[in-house]
């Protein structure tokens, strides 16, 4: 996720009206202090002990482990909804970047004159 970080603003518009979610299996503390140390411009959630709730909430079905196994990352656009969900964002895969830009670009294109 460090890789969005860096390069938020120039391949993701600056995320312009669009939330990322990442959720995965840590716990609220681990992606909390994680979140706070890496200065993160998105929000975590933790499906830690809930047994996939969390990722149930926004859409997101439940893996043959019956649970969120790997990070997945729900993309919520400008009116609110959910527009977009990576079942499992690797984020040391460059591809999974790609992705995720295609989706924010779909989502919410870049300014005129950008």
């Amino acid at each position: 996720m460090t890789a969005y970080r860096d390069q938020y603003a120039s391949l993701f518009n600056a995320g312009q009206n669009v939330v990322l979610v990442g959720i995965s299996n840590d716990s609220q503390e681990e992606l909390g202090s994680w979140l706070k140390d890496m200065d993160f411009p998105f929000v975590f959630g933790s499906d830690a002990g809930n047994n996939g709730a969390t990722y149930s909430a926004f859409g997101g079905g439940l893996r043959d482990s019956n649970g969120v196994d790997s990070r997945s990352v729900i993309v919520v656009g400008p009116d609110g909804r959910i527009a977009h969900t990576i079942k499992a964002f690797n984020q040391n895969d460059p591809m999974a970047y790609e992705e995720l830009a295609e989706v924010i670009d779909r989502v919410t294109p870049a300014p005129e004159g950008n």
